[in-house]
């Protein structure tokens, strides 16, 4: 069996690896546009930061601030992945969005605001001749050396793969620049943008926005009729996925996917790395490397299966124990290094106990209505909008909380108090967010010290196996 993994090994060969976290800072400031846009990129950008524990760029210094501009990304998350995009770069950038979602009042006042511009499906039963309008808007943007940002696959999805690539990327590309004279000429960039989710339903999992290698789109000869060659288009279209497919996980199951992540993870754990990309990069190598045994002889299948479920079978084990791989690491740390790490979060926990406490109940009501409604509503037509519905709804519900608050307070108390509640309420749930998320990290290594001094046969057997896992995933 092969496989590729290596320590900061590249997602692709063909690009060399600028891993940036992307900060509320960076977020907010530093970008272009009118004072609207500017107050719902901060929400936009405060939403998201809430909702992921962590969101990390690959490459996006590559990314050209000049010239017309397309991205084209997978769609894996409904709205939230051209927020992720909205956000992430400080180059002001226009989105195709479905039709249906202009219908939405107060949506499609932040989609105007956007600059976002509609596509009409046929799978929304809309009148698709309308997208006439569409093509020629993204050409004049394009022509004053704007920046789109579409979806070729067409729908969000729940897809462990590409969905088959629309033309209409191409169309747009190729009719932006062809059937002009030189002194109109457009130079245009397409870039492939991978959006790549932890886990994109749960509340406080992790994003990553992979940039792919920028390629430029060459004007072509337009036919009689003023289309673009079928041809042409066809060629671009395969160009784009062949792009997209570099920068995204591809598996031909949800199965597949969740070995590649054990493996991905336990792998990891072994070189204490836990940066998305290396992270990403793992699973990619993991599932074409599977796929590519998969399709070999039986024998090479055969020895690849043995691997995935030992993997499998030691997760297991962990779990029972309620441990994960890199717990196993303290190990390898001085006994003192752990017990005063230990000591002083838990001392910070107690610390901030009393907001922890106060921030859980006023958040509670909004963050399971949030649930909720994400429960009932997990698609808008054929798209997937769970994690949309989470965000929108907390956007909405959490302030809503903090006013009814402020008002009891006022009528009980006076102004000056119900107005510095809502500060106050905010700051006591994020201190309750962090708080619980350390309490879970916390639970991991106590679990992990626990088997270690009580159980110190099977924490050394756990380790061995551990390592055994590591080479065998690591064989040349």
């Amino acid at each position: 069996m092969q496989t590729a993994y290596c320590h900061r090994q590249p997602l692709t060969e063909k690009m060399p690896n600028e891993i940036k976290e992307l900060r509320l800072g960076d977020m907010v400031f530093n970008r272009r546009g009118g004072f609207v846009r500017r107050i719902l990129h901060s929400i936009v950008s405060l939403s998201l930061r809430l909702f992921f524990r962590r969101i990390e760029t690959v490459n996006s210094a590559g990314v050209p601030y000049k010239d017309a501009l397309i991205f084209v990304m997978n769609h894996p998350n409904g709205l939230i992945d051209p927020a992720l995009v909205f956000v992430a770069l400080p180059r002001k950038v226009s989105f195709l969005a479905k039709s249906t979602l202009f219908s939405i009042p107060v949506l499609s006042y932040i989609l105007r605001v956007m600059e976002a511009l509609p596509v009409y499906r046929r799978v929304d039963a809309a009148d698709v001749t309308k997208n006439t309008k569409t093509f020629r808007a993204s050409h004049e943007l394009l022509q004053k050396s704007g920046a789109i940002a579409l979806f070729p696959e067409g729908i969000s999805h729940n897809s462990p793969k590409l969905l088959p690539i629309k033309t209409g990327a191409a169309r747009i590309a190729l009719g932006a620049i062809s059937g002009y004279d030189r002194g109109k000429k457009v130079d245009l960039q397409i870039v492939p943008v991978g959006l790549f989710y932890t886990n994109k339903t749960s509340f406080r999992s992790e994003a990553l926005l992979h940039f792919g290698k920028p390629f430029s789109v060459k004007p072509v000869e337009l036919e009689e009729d003023g289309d673009v060659p079928r041809e042409k288009v066809k060629e671009l279209t395969e160009r784009i996925e062949e792009s997209l497919r570099e920068v995204t996980v591809n598996a031909e199951s949800d199965a597949e996917i969740e070995t590649a992540n054990e493996a991905a993870n336990l792998f990891l754990s072994v070189s204490e790395t836990f940066d998305l990309e290396e992270t990403l990069s793992a699973r990619f190598e993991f599932v074409k490397d599977y796929l590519a045994d998969e399709e070999a002889d039986s024998e090479n299948h055969l020895e690849v299966s043995k691997v995935t479920k030992r993997v499998s079978e030691y997760k297991k084990k962990l779990r029972k124990l309620g441990l994960e791989p890199e717990n196993l690491s303290l190990s390898e740390q001085p006994f003192w290094y752990v017990f005063q790490r230990f000591i002083v979060r838990t001392i910070i926990l107690f610390f901030f106990l009393p907001f922890t406490i106060i921030g859980s109940i006023i958040h509670f009501p909004p963050y399971q209505l949030s649930k909720f409604l994400a429960s009932r509503y997990t698609n808008h037509g054929v798209d997937d909008i769970i994690s949309t519905v989470k965000i929108l709804s907390g956007i909405v519900f959490m302030p809503v909380t903090w006013i009814i608050l402020a008002v009891g307070i006022y009528f009980y108390w006076d102004w000056q108090i119900a107005l510095a509640s809502i500060p106050f309420s905010f700051f006591c749930g994020y201190m309750a967010l962090r708080s619980w998320e350390e309490y879970e990290d916390l639970r991991g290594w106590f679990g992990a010290v626990w088997v270690f001094y009580t159980k110190r046969s099977l924490f050394l057997e756990l380790l061995m196996e551990r390592r055994a896992l590591y080479k065998a995933l690591n064989k040349d």
